[in-house]
């Protein structure tokens, strides 16, 4: 009778794993992992889900991944989030967290987009590691504050949480705040552009994708994985030319863009080829409006949900072009080329040589364009809808191309 009472109260002071409680759901918690299956996840840029299993109550990685190998990925995306989960590492074990990951075949590992929060086996990792490698770190940005960080001992379980709200980014261990920073500053940008993410344009930039698992080849586990989602703050409307300088923006390709008279002017250079001009930030959902003026040829365009790489576009145009040429239609470089070319009842809405507004609103996959007021475009398109990126104006290859802008006024929605 006495062994009999003391296994019902061991038994039930174990506390239950991978479960919500009823407040929990009523706060609006989700699960990210049942406990018995690999529901909700499966490998970045491939179909079903290997290396990693569902094993004792726990989401644990085999230990055969590498830097290019051994992601998973949610199936769902998620902008402004608490993330909540236990974890534990083998000895001189490496992983991560990361977010706001983009699933794109460009990208061969989603550290490459999303931001992560480093695991790491601090005291027996083999190799000499940066501090901004070290458990907690906003990997390769931030590093954890050693004065509130208390890492438990390899083989024990921690509890972590990353807090994205609205560029507010925390990170805890352990019921401590260890990381604390706003991300898409000034400051951001400098630290972003100043070390391992030179050589990743697109790292951090979106504000929605993807939650990551990373197996680094070697065994780690997970548990009480559960998110909520947080709701998004309005953002008022921003002016995305100063009418001073070149802030904000990034130059690809050997094409002119230059400031004068208080004017943004983009202008042919001696190599006659393509050239873009693109945001330094993502803009998924917004309404902007753009005046132009096409001083010569003016075969242009605004880009929206698209990244660069060189002089190689990734997205989608609204067209901006001489008469006869469809300004205000939307064209599409991944390879379907026009979604839509105006009809030539509207050609006569560009107004030759004079100043002229473009607006284009895109929310999910729907996209409406206006020029001087008129709509030229209303079209829906899933591939659209899945995707992120810049703003980037364009300088159509061929030469002789001069275009003036300004009032580039952007309500992120």
């Amino acid at each position: 009778m006495g062994m009999l009472l003391i296994a019902t109260v061991l038994f039930s002071c174990t506390e239950k794993q991978n479960v919500l409680t009823d407040q929990e759901k009523q706060d609006g918690w989700k699960l990210l992992f049942d406990g018995q299956s690999l529901n909700g996840w499966k490998n970045y840029n491939e179909a079903g889900i290997t290396g990693w299993s569902a094993q004792d109550g726990n989401l644990a990685s085999s230990g055969t991944g590498s830097d290019s190998t051994g992601y998973i990925i949610t199936d769902k995306k998620y902008d402004n989030f608490e993330l909540a989960f236990d974890w534990k590492i083998a000895a001189e074990g490496n992983s991560g967290v990361m977010y706001h990951v983009t699933e794109s075949k460009k990208f061969k590992t989603p550290y490459k987009t999303g931001p992560e929060y480093q695991l790491l086996d601090d005291i027996g990792f083999p190799q000499k590691v940066e501090n901004w490698q070290l458990t907690g770190a906003d990997y390769a940005m931030h590093v954890a504050d050693t004065t509130a960080k208390k890492l438990k001992p390899v083989g024990e379980w921690n509890t972590s949480k990353i807090i994205f709200n609205n560029g507010h980014v925390e990170h805890w261990l352990n019921g401590s705040k260890i990381v604390d920073f706003e991300a898409w500053t000034p400051e951001w940008f400098a630290l972003k552009n100043s070390g391992k993410w030179t050589s990743a344009p697109e790292y951090g930039l979106s504000e929605t994708g993807y939650i990551s698992l990373q197996d680094h080849g070697s065994k780690a586990w997970f548990r009480n994985m559960k998110i909520k989602e947080l709701a998004k703050t309005p953002k008022a409307k921003v002016a995305l030319f100063n009418g001073v300088d070149l802030t904000g923006w990034i130059a690809y390709g050997t094409e002119k863009w230059f400031v004068q008279d208080s004017l943004l002017v983009c202008e042919s250079g001696p190599d006659k080829g393509y050239g873009y001009f693109g945001t330094q930030q993502y803009y998924k959902d917004f309404d902007l409006t753009a005046d132009f003026k096409q001083v010569s040829n003016g075969n242009s365009g605004i880009f929206f949900r698209s990244t660069v790489e060189g002089t190689t576009v990734s997205g989608w145009q609204c067209e901006v072009a001489p008469k006869g040429n469809d300004s205000g239609g939307i064209y599409e470089s991944y390879g379907r080329g026009w979604l839509h070319q105006i009809p030539d009842s509207l050609e006569n809405v560009l107004k030759v040589g004079d100043w002229n507004t473009m607006r284009v609103k895109v929310v999910g996959p729907e996209v409406t364009t206006w020029l001087n007021g008129t709509e030229m475009t209303h079209l829906t398109d899933s591939l659209i809808g899945a995707t992120n990126g810049r703003i980037a104006l364009q300088i159509h290859d061929g030469g002789g191309i001069k275009v003036q802008w300004k009032n580039l006024v952007i309500q992120p929605l």
